[in-house]
């Protein structure tokens, strides 16, 4: 689990980067800083994983994670909106 972390990181400060340059660039209000908020509940959802030693069962790793997961969908959508309104 905890190498799995590492490539979702990867992407989250990815997509957390592309934000950052479209607000810079189009003066448009990203709120790319939201996508702190995904990493760190994905990563304290893997440590609780890694800490218990199973993937399924656990009510505060599953919850950290369902929250990581709805969090980002929240910030992509927003972001994907923000970038493709009135073009």
């Amino acid at each position: 689990m905890l190498y799995l972390w590492f490539p979702l990181a990867f992407v989250l400060v990815f997509l957390l980067l592309i934000a950052r340059f479209y607000q810079r660039f189009a003066m448009e209000r990203t709120f790319f800083e939201g996508f702190a908020v995904p990493i760190m509940l994905f990563g304290a959802s893997v440590m609780r994983y890694a800490s218990i030693g199973h993937i399924t069962g656990d009510l505060a790793g599953d919850t950290l994670f369902g929250l990581a997961g709805c969090s980002l969908l929240a910030m992509s959508l927003f972001l994907y909106y923000r970038m493709t309104q009135n073009r």
